[in-house]
C-alpha cells in the first residue's frame, strides 16, 4: 500500500485512491523527481531526496555515496549534497538537479537494508566515496566519519579495493586512508584537521583529554605541549545550556594555560588556507618551527 507519510509515487497513490491528479498537483505536495512527490511542509534535506531517489529505481539500483553514508547515521556531505544512485550494467537512469547517477558493479555482499532502502554497505559506502567525493579533503572527512559512526577500518576499504582492482578512481587510495583519523567525531573537525595537515602543519591530536577539578573535557583537536586547541564553533546550533557549559569549560581550560582557536562553517568550508595561516601564526609564537 502506498504511503503518503514520507516520499511516494504519485502515479501509485492515484491508482490506489488515496490521492486525486488534482491534489497531487496543488500546494499540498512537492514533486521531487519524475512521478516522487512529498508533502510540502517536510524539509527536503539530503535524507529524504535520497529517498526519494531510491523510489527511482527501485528493483534496478539502489543507494550509495552520500546518499548512503546519510541513511547509515554518518552524514559527511556538504549541505547542497545531491542524492546519489548506483546503477548496475545495462540499467540506464541519467543524473539530473539534485541527482548523481553511477554504474559500477556491486557484489552482493557490498549491499544492505535500512530501512526499506537498499543501499551500499559501510566500506562500500567508503570506498566508492573515495573515488566520487570532489577534493582529497572531502575524500578524507567521509571516510573519517564513517570509521567513527559505522566502525568502517582502513584495513577493510583496502581489502575491497583489492577486489574492486582497476576500478576508476581508485589511484590515490592510499593517500587517502593515510590520513585518515577514525576518532574525529564530526565532519567539520576533519575538515579543520585537513586544513592543517594539507597547510603544511603538523597533525594536530584528535579528541584530546583535558582534566580540570573533576570535570573532564576533550578537544577537538589539540597541540598537547604548546596548550594550544582548534574547535570548531556551531554557537547557532547551541541552546542556552549547552552554551553556558561551554563558557564554564572555556573558563576552565583558560585556568590551565590553554588558548583555543575557534573556526566557524563559513570559513572551514571557504577559507581553508585563512585556518592553517592563524593557527601556524600561534604555533610560531609558541617557538614551534612550522614553514
Amino acid at each position: 500500500m502506498t504511503s503518503l507519510d514520507g516520499p511516494f509515487r504519485g502515479s501509485r497513490a492515484i491508482a490506489a485512491g488515496l490521492i486525486t491528479r488534482r491534489v497531487l498537483r496543488g500546494s499540498r505536495y512537492r514533486r521531487l523527481f519524475p512521478d516522487i512527490y512529498v508533502a510540502a511542509h517536510l524539509e527536503v534535506d539530503l535524507a529524504l531526496r535520497s529517498r526519494a531517489a531510491y523510489l527511482l529505481v527501485e528493483g534496478r539500483g539502489m543507494v550509495a555515496g552520500y546518499s548512503a553514508a546519510e541513511l547509515l547515521g554518518a552524514s559527511c556531505g556538504r549541505p547542497d549534497a545531491p542524492a546519489e544512485l548506483l546503477m548496475g550494467p545495462g540499467h540506464q537512469r541519467r543524473s539530473r538537479t539534485g541527482l548523481w547517477v553511477h554504474r559500477d558493479v556491486v557484489w552482493q555482499t557490498e549491499a544492505q537494508w535500512c530501512d526499506g532502502v537498499l543501499l551500499t554497505t559501510a566500506v562500500r559506502t567508503a570506498l566508492d566515496l573515495i573515488r566520487w567525493a570532489p577534493d582529497l579533503t572531502e575524500k578524507v572527512v567521509a571516510v573519517d566519519t564513517l570509521a567513527y559512526e559505522c566502525g568502517v577500518t582502513t584495513d577493510a576499504v583496502r581489502a575491497l579495493a583489492r577486489d574492486h582492482l582497476g576500478a576508476h578512481h581508485t589511484r590515490g587510495i592510499t593517500r587517502v586512508l593515510g590520513l585518515v583519523d577514525g576518532r574525529a567525531e564530526s565532519p567539520m573537525e576533519s575538515r579543520i584537521r585537513l586544513a592543517l595537515v594539507l597547510g603544511g602543519l603538523p597533525t594536530p591530536v584528535a579528541q584530546h583529554p583535558v582534566a580540570f577539578e573533576g570535570r573532564d573535557y576533550r578537544l577537538d583537536l589539540a597541540y598537547p605541549e604548546l596548550k594550544l586547541a582548534i574547535e570548531y564553533d556551531g554557537r547557532l546550533h547551541r541552546t542556552q545550556l549547552r552554551a553556558h557549559r561551554d563558557l564554564r569549560r572555556e573558563a576552565d581550560l583558560t585556568r590551565l594555560g590553554w588558548t583555543i582557536l575557534r573556526f566557524d562553517a563559513h570559513t572551514v568550508l571557504h577559507l581553508p588556507a585563512l585556518v592553517a595561516a592563524q593557527v601556524r601564526a600561534e604555533l610560531r609564537m609558541r617557538g614551534m618551527a612550522v614553514a
